[in-house]
C-alpha cells in the first residue's frame, strides 16, 4: 500500500478552515508555554527567531504577547508585519505552526489584561512602563500536527504497534485556514 492510500485508510489527514481551524489554534497554542516567534519572513533570507511566551488565544484565534518598543523583534516587525508562530506542545503531538501578520499598539487596556507580576522582569516600571507594546498576531494559514485521541492512546499505539510490528497511527494533521 503506498503512503497516499495508507494515510486516507487510516484518516490521518484533516485539513480544518475557519471556526475549526481557530478551535485547533486555541486548543494547541493552549498546551505550549512557549512558541518560537519569527520576523523578517519577508525582508530577510535568513528571517530572526526568538522564544517568546503568548499571553492569550481569543476567540478569533488572535494570539496576543507583550513586548518591549525598542527590541529587535519590534523593529523588525515595524519593517515587516509578516511573522511565523512555531509551537511545540509536547514531546510527540501538539505541533503547531502558523503565518499571519502583526500589529503593534501601546493599548492600555489589553496591557492591562495581559499583564503579570512575572513581566516586571523584563518591565521594571511595571504595568505602566513606557515601553511595553502590544503584539496582536493576526493568523492567516498554518499546519497543524497532533493526535486522534490523546497523548496516552498514541502512546498505546505506538507500543502495541512496536510490540507486534505494525504501525497503529493515532496523528493526525492538516492545513489550517482562518
Amino acid at each position: 500500500m503506498n503512503s497516499i492510500d495508507k494515510n486516507q485508510k487510516e484518516k490521518n489527514l484533516e485539513d480544518l478552515i475557519g471556526k475549526e481551524g481557530v478551535e485547533k489554534i486555541k486548543e494547541l497554542v493552549d498546551k505550549a508555554d512557549t512558541c518560537l516567534f519569527c520576523t523578517a519572513i519577508e525582508t530577510n533570507k535568513a528571517f530572526e527567531t526568538r522564544p517568546m511566551a503568548q499571553q492569550t488565544v481569543d476567540d478569533n484565534g488572535h494570539i496576543w504577547f507583550l513586548s518591549a518598543k525598542d527590541s529587535h523583534k519590534n523593529l523588525e516587525l515595524q519593517e515587516d508585519p509578516k511573522a511565523q508562530l512555531l509551537f511545540q506542545g509536547s514531546s510527540f503531538s501538539n505541533y503547531l505552526s502558523l503565518y499571519g501578520r502583526v500589529i503593534i499598539s501601546q493599548d492600555k487596556a489589553k496591557i492591562h489584561e495581559l499583564w503579570q507580576p512575572t513581566m516586571k522582569t523584563w518591565f521594571t516600571e511595571g504595568e505602566d512602563d513606557a515601553r511595553i507594546t502590544v503584539l496582536q498576531f493576526i493568523p492567516t494559514e498554518g499546519y497543524y500536527w497532533d493526535t486522534k485521541n490523546g497523548i496516552a492512546v498514541a502512546t498505546a499505539k505506538r507500543l502495541f504497534g512496536a510490540i507486534v510490528g505494525e504501525t497503529y497511527d493515532d496523528s493526525i494533521q492538516g492545513t489550517i485556514k482562518v
